[in-house]
């Protein structure tokens, strides 16, 4: 027996909802609807949606890719601070609808967004010191692989995106071989020390060397659990 009802495919695929994915789900917008509106591709939307900010080859990339998304959607200035987790006011007085409003709308959305996806997570242990007055590549020229070491892929994803508004190369965000690490460290191979040290002191970590490699200098960011304000 047959029935006339049909299947409809969701918007988005299963799984937890950023802020983002709802502005988009609250228009009725599929992700190929929204990247071919926005002018970037399907996997950039995907991207922002899920926080993955350090795919981007560039900070400003992603920058502009989020102004791009912001202004496809049409997000004013108050949904762009209720996205953002900002106070919004009461109704102003007046709303004017000049466009030139709508791009103040959507430039904050994108600096507040980027900001929060950017927020430097801060993690336990002390600080590492930097090595004395030596010339250091530039972060570009350092590979970089950051795995998952406490099981929380989200806190995960931050330090590799956090990792990338410095400049360093992001090789690989992967899964460490056990979920037991209890603290954020950079692990470093022989005569990579200074690099890794400079790394450690911008997130505010440990440094571990590791007992042999060779070839050009790449470290290991390997995440521990999240630690709150005054761990």
């Amino acid at each position: 027996m047959t029935t006339g009802m049909e299947l409809v495919e969701p918007l988005e695929p299963t799984g937890e909802e950023s802020a983002l994915a709802r502005a988009r789900l609250h228009r009725q917008l599929t992700v190929e609807e929204t990247a071919r509106r926005a002018g970037i591709s399907v996997e950039e939307v995907r991207w922002l949606e899920e926080g993955r900010v350090y795919r981007f080859p560039r900070p400003d990339d992603a920058l502009a890719a989020t102004v791009l998304y912001a202004s496809a959607l049409g997000i004013d200035n108050r949904e762009a601070r209720e996205l953002a987790g900002l106070p919004v006011p009461q109704l102003p007085v007046q709303r004017d609808p000049l466009p030139r409003l709508v791009v103040l709308g959507a430039v904050l959305l994108a600096l507040a967004v980027f900001a929060t996806l950017l927020l430097i997570p801060h993690s336990g242990g002390k600080h590492a010191s930097g090595s004395g007055g030596a010339i250091l590549p530039p972060p570009w020229r350092i590979a970089v692989t950051v795995l998952n070491g406490s099981g929380d892929i989200n806190y995960t994803r931050q330090v590799a995106s956090h990792v990338g508004a410095f400049g360093y190369t992001i090789k690989k965000v992967g899964r460490a071989s056990n979920f037991s690490y209890p603290q954020t460290t950079v692990y470093f191979p022989p005569r990579c020390e200074g690099v890794a040290l400079r790394l450690a002191k911008q997130l505010g970590v440990t440094t571990e060397p590791l007992p042999g490699g060779s070839g050009a200098c790449q470290l290991f960011v390997i995440v521990g659990p999240a630690r709150g304000p005054g761990e």
